[in-house]
């Protein structure tokens, strides 16, 4: 999923985001209301007592930041979601938002947000060198490291490509940042792998030579991590179809989203609206069923577009809402059946390079995130 927002402290090297913070917030009617007078104030420029879709651009950038998408212009399969999240904003037709319709529907995404955090939350990790030293001095490691050897292409290798592709093997499990990450690489790798002589990295690899360099590099890494500690993001979700599952079977919470879902979308004169935008409908029911928001995580696009062709969804046609629903319950069932066979696991591991050193148009400043590179 996306990057956290907040983050819950739960040991010295770790922390965890799991919207707990945006619950609070948001449901402490008196610091919500008092945090929502402030940020409406601070994007009103014109300070004409409503929002323009100029000034609620900052918002929908945030939102978007948050979702984990790509900035707006950058991808043309993302950028309709930043349009959807705008078009809950003004209802799809307003120019100006008030401020009341911006409280209510900036709850309901911090609320959406919260909930996607509660039930995938994101570990934030230290890493400063002592897992990765304990692991160094661990009877396990010289078992792990020939079986790291045995699956690096060595014949006729040298022994620095054999040193660099081990370190990849490392996970942060063991202590160990993401070594192609640019940041660690030439900020860790390449300051520990200079401690070794041009001709050592360059002779025939062997086994025997591997597990005898391979050590000194990751206590070399753990010296340079002690100095300089990585912050890394890990997050991880298998989508498996079983939180569609349980929507298909909840009739009452089902119909309420497609109601919701059809209310917004754009019709034309007869109130009929084009399948075309039956994905913007599943992003909005996309939390509810357990799915990341198309663009986010590429093996459940595919997924989709493939439902979305089973049931001829692309054709663009007009539909009615009686058929718009019953193509949404195609489109989910499809989804699932193959989610339910071929369950996608997602595990990611970000890099948090710096801290963001402006105060977010959205956050209160006592809740800066991390900037995750």
């Amino acid at each position: 999923m996306a990057s956290g927002w907040f983050w819950r402290r739960k040991s010295t090297r770790k922390l965890v985001v799991d919207g707990t913070e945006i619950e609070k917030l948001v449901e402490d009617k008196e610091a919500f209301s008092s945090y929502v007078e402030h940020k409406f104030e601070e994007l009103d420029r014109d300070h004409d007592g409503k929002l323009s879709v100029r000034e609620l651009q900052p918002v929908v950038a945030d939102i978007g930041a948050a979702l984990g998408l790509p900035a707006v212009g950058s991808s043309p399969d993302s950028d309709h979601i930043y349009t959807e999240v705008l078009s809950e904003f003004t209802h799809g037709k307003q120019e100006k938002v008030s401020k009341s319709e911006f409280k209510e529907v900036l709850s309901d995404i911090l609320l959406g947000v919260a909930a996607g955090l509660k039930r995938d939350p994101i570990v934030i990790l230290r890493i400063d060198g002592a897992d990765l030293r304990e692991f160094v001095e661990s009877p396990r490691f010289e078992t792990e490291a020939v079986a790291i050897f045995s699956g690096v292409e060595s014949s006729g290798s040298t022994l620095r490509t054999c040193l660099t592709a081990g370190l990849g093997q490392i996970t942060v499990e063991n202590g160990m940042p993401p070594a192609s990450d640019a940041w660690v690489s030439s900020n860790v790798v390449e300051p520990a792998l200079q401690s070794f002589s041009i001709d050592v990295l360059e002779m025939a690899a062997s086994q025997e030579a591997f597990l005898d360099h391979f050590k000194k590099l990751l206590s070399e890494i753990v010296q340079h991590l002690q100095k300089r500690p990585v912050i890394v993001a890990h997050s991880e979700n298998t989508f498996d179809g079983s939180g569609i599952r349980r929507l298909l079977a909840n009739n009452f919470e089902l119909g309420k989203l497609l109601d919701e879902a059809w209310k917004d979308l754009p019709k034309d004169r007869h109130h009929k609206v084009s399948t075309e935008f039956l994905r913007i409908a599943l992003d909005k029911m996309a939390a509810s069923a357990d799915l990341p928001p198309f663009g986010a995580v590429s093996q459940v696009d595919d997924v989709v577009n493939e439902a979305s062709k089973m049931v001829n969804a692309d054709e663009g046609k007009l539909v009615n809402e009686e058929e718009f629903q019953q193509l949404m319950k195609e489109i989910l069932g499809c989804i699932m059946l193959q989610l339910e066979g071929n369950p996608i696991f997602v595990s990611s591991n970000s890099v948090v390079h710096e801290t963001l050193n402006s105060p977010s148009t959205l956050l209160p400043p006592s809740m800066a995130i991390p900037q995750v590179g």
